[in-house]
């Protein structure tokens, strides 16, 4: 596939043929590849040969044709940065690094590749986040959960919240 710049997207199009982020040119040159630190991915150093601009780029595993079903039945293509946005937003003003972050969204990545279905609900999604996310920060496990579960009242929240912190006095001791 070839990324073409369009006036819809600024960088690419669906026909996918790379173009410089600068002046648009499709004559670029790798100057450098390496495995990326933090997720499965190939990490490369690009020079645009029209104007020197240096910009970097990565390529990751795609989750083939996966498809979101949604809770009132529509089908979404699978969306990588709607699932960083969420996580996003659960983890804000909480010590948790960047890297973790990108590592979560990429665990949950491989979760659902190893599901093996073309389609998955974006309540499995949910709960194979809501997983992680209570590994890395009881907060932010929260912040997800009173989202994505609607909780009715602040009974359920604090049902939950008292789980929560049972498992994670149990797994501290």
């Amino acid at each position: 596939m070839v990324l073409r710049h369009s006036a819809k997207t600024p960088y690419f199009s669906l026909n996918k043929a790379m173009n410089c982020p600068q002046c648009h040119s499709d004559a670029l040159k790798v100057i450098d590849s390496r495995n990326a630190e933090t997720e499965p991915a190939i990490r490369r150093r690009r020079e645009c040969e029209s104007c020197g601009y240096r910009f970097t780029t990565y390529e990751r595993i795609g989750v083939p044709d996966l498809r979101v079903i949604k809770k009132d039945g529509r089908r979404e293509a699978y969306d990588r940065s709607k699932l960083t946005r969420g996580i996003w937003r659960a983890v804000e003003k909480r010590p948790v690094a960047d890297a973790d972050i990108e590592g979560l969204v990429t665990q949950v990545e491989h979760d659902l590749r190893n599901t093996g279905e073309s389609e998955i609900s974006s309540d499995r999604i949910g709960e194979i986040v809501m997983q992680h996310l209570k590994e890395l920060d009881d907060i932010a496990y929260i912040r997800f959960a009173s989202v994505y579960r609607s909780f009715e009242d602040l009974g359920e929240l604090q049902r939950e919240v008292a789980k929560t912190m049972k498992s994670s006095t149990t797994t501290k001791t």
